[in-house]
C-alpha cells in the first residue's frame, strides 16, 4: 500500500506495529505492519469488530500511545504525543460534570489562555453548529447521550483541530438516535469542512459516512484488510441500491453485522 507523502495527505503511517507487555511479562500483539494514508478533508471510517486493534491506531494516531515500531506523521512531522490539532472524541462521554454546555466547549480555548469574550465567541459558534443552541447553561446530568455527543464534539472543534479523531462515538446511543447523529456529523462536517477518521463497528454506519472505508481483519494483532472508496453521493439514502449493494458487499468480506 503506498503511503507517499504529498500535500494529499494529512497522516501517514508507516509499517506501524503496537505490542503490549502485561503482567509477567506477556507480549499482546495489538497492530501489524499498518500503513495507511488519510487525505485532507477527506471523511476516512476504520471498520472492524471489536479487539481488531482499530481504536488503539486510533489512539497511537492522537499521540497518545507511542508505536512500538513504525512511523506516524501529521504534516510530514513525527507525532510524539497529543497535540490540539488533532482533536479527538470518544465513545464515553468524558465531559465535565460540573461544568455547563459552554464551560465544557469552552475548555479548550481557555487552558490555552484565549480571552474570555474571544473563548465565548468560539464555544458560541460550535455550540450553534452542533445544534445546541439555547443549552449552554445546562449540565451533562441535564442533557439526553445525543446532546452529551455534541457538546464533546463542539469541544474538539472550539480547539480547531485540522483532523478529527472519532472512536465509536455514537456507540452508546439507541438505534433512532444514532441515525440521527450519524446525519448531524455529516451535516457538521459538510459545514465546517476538515479530515475526519471516524472508527465504528457498524458497516451501514460507514457506508453513510465515508469517503473511503478501510476494513481490519477480525483478530489481533489487527491488520488492515482491504480498503474501499464510496463514490456514492451526499447526502446519502440507506435504502439506495448502490447504497445496499455496497454495504452487503462489506458484510460479505468482513466479519461484521448491520
Amino acid at each position: 500500500m503506498s503511503t507517499a507523502e504529498n500535500q494529499d495527505n494529512i497522516i501517514v503511517c508507516e509499517n506501524l506495529s503496537q505490542v503490549f507487555i502485561q503482567k509477567g511479562k506477556q507480549q499482546i500483539h495489538v497492530l501489524d505492519d499498518i500503513s495507511l494514508d488519510v487525505k485532507n478533508n477527506e471523511f476516512l471510517v476504520l471498520l472492524g469488530p471489536g479487539q481488531c486493534g482499530k481504536t488503539t491506531l486510533l489512539r497511537a494516531i492522537a499521540g497518545l500511545l507511542k508505536p512500538t515500531m513504525g512511523h506516524i506523521r501529521f504534516k510530514g512531522k513525527e507525532v510524539d504525543g497529543p497535540s490540539p490539532e488533532r482533536g479527538i472524541v470518544f465513545q464515553s462521554y468524558m465531559l465535565f460534570f460540573w461544568r455547563s454546555v459552554m464551560g465544557n466547549v469552552e475548555m479548550g480555548p481557555k487552558l490555552r489562555g484565549v480571552p474570555k469574550a474571544e473563548r465565548r465567541k468560539i464555544a458560541q459558534h460550535y455550540i450553534d453548529l452542533v445544534g445546541l443552541k439555547g443549552f449552554e447553561k445546562h449540565f451533562p446530568h441535564q442533557l439526553s447521550g445525543g446532546m452529551k455527543q455534541r457538546v464533546g464534539i463542539a469541544r474538539a472543534y472550539a480547539n480547531k483541530p485540522e483532523i478529527m479523531l472519532l472512536d465509536e462515538p455514537f456507540g452508546q446511543l439507541d438505534a433512532q438516535t444514532r441515525v440521527f447523529m450519524e446525519q448531524e456529523i455529516e451535516r457538521i462536517w459538510e459545514t465546517d469542512k476538515r479530515t475526519i477518521l471516524f472508527v465504528t463497528s457498524n458497516v451501514e454506519e460507514a457506508v453513510f459516512l465515508a469517503d473511503r472505508i478501510v476494513t481490519m481483519e477480525g483478530k489481533l494483532p489487527g491488520k488492515i484488510k482491504k480498503i474501499y472508496d464510496v463514490d456514492l453521493p451526499r447526502p446519502r439514502n440507506h435504502m439506495d441500491k448502490d447504497f445496499l449493494e455496497l454495504r452487503e458487499k462489506i458484510t460479505a468480506d468482513t466479519e461484521l453485522v448491520l
